[in-house]
This record gives C-alpha cells, structure tokens and sequence, in this order.
C-alpha cells in the first residue's frame, strides 16, 4: 500500500507499509529524508533499496536516512547500507542517523559500523 501527499513544490512525502516495517520519504529543498520503522530484514530490503536508489537519482545534497525508529536488521539490510555508503562516499551524500543501541550493536559486532556514515 503506498500513500502520497504533495504538500509543496519542495517537500514530498511518501508513506510505505511493508509488513512488518514502514518507511517515510521525504524531500525538503537540498535535504531527503527516509525514516525507517520497524524491521528492515530481506522480506523488505528490496523495497527499501528501490526506494534510496531513486533517491540518489535525484539532485538533493544530503540523504538522511532516520533510523530511531528500526527495532531489527538483518544480513541484507546491512548489506543494503554498505552497499549505500559505497555508492555515496565520492559526494559525502548519505547520513545513517539515530541508530537505536540494539542497531548499533548488531552493526558493530558484524564489524561494519566504522564503514557507515553514522550520526547521533
């Protein structure tokens, strides 16, 4: 199920349910925002990776992925931002922020925290 509402020329937004997670993507001005809620795992990663490559195809200055909300992750979600911040590194694109401590702890113990652009 995808909604969308247009609030302004500059600021869209989209709300995606996908089972056990939903994300929110936003764009205002320069900056675009994909809020992740729930479990980002392989049932919903391609959805997930569809919608931030659109994303990329685009002109904003800064993609901020919200993560405050992502209660799991799996292999492939991790793999999914790996995969993001190689692609984002030449333009310093990408922001992984607020990543819960569970989060943060998986991404740690698999070694690829310091591979990720990561924020308070």
């Amino acid at each position: 199920m995808q909604l969308t509402s247009p609030t302004t020329a500059s600021r869209v937004e989209q709300l995606i349910r996908l089972g056990r997670m939903s994300m929110v993507s936003e764009r205002d001005g320069d900056l675009h925002t994909l809020s992740l809620n729930g479990e980002l795992d392989l049932a919903n990663v391609p959805d997930v990776e569809q919608e931030l490559r659109r994303i990329e195809s685009t002109d904003a200055d800064v993609i901020l992925v919200d993560l405050r909300d992502l209660s799991f992750i799996d292999s492939t979600g991790m793999k999914l931002f790996v995969g993001a911040a190689a692609r984002s590194r030449a333009g310093n694109r990408l922001v992984l922020q607020g990543a819960t401590p569970g989060v943060l702890r998986v991404l740690r113990i698999a070694g690829i925290a310091d591979l990720l652009p990561l924020a308070g």
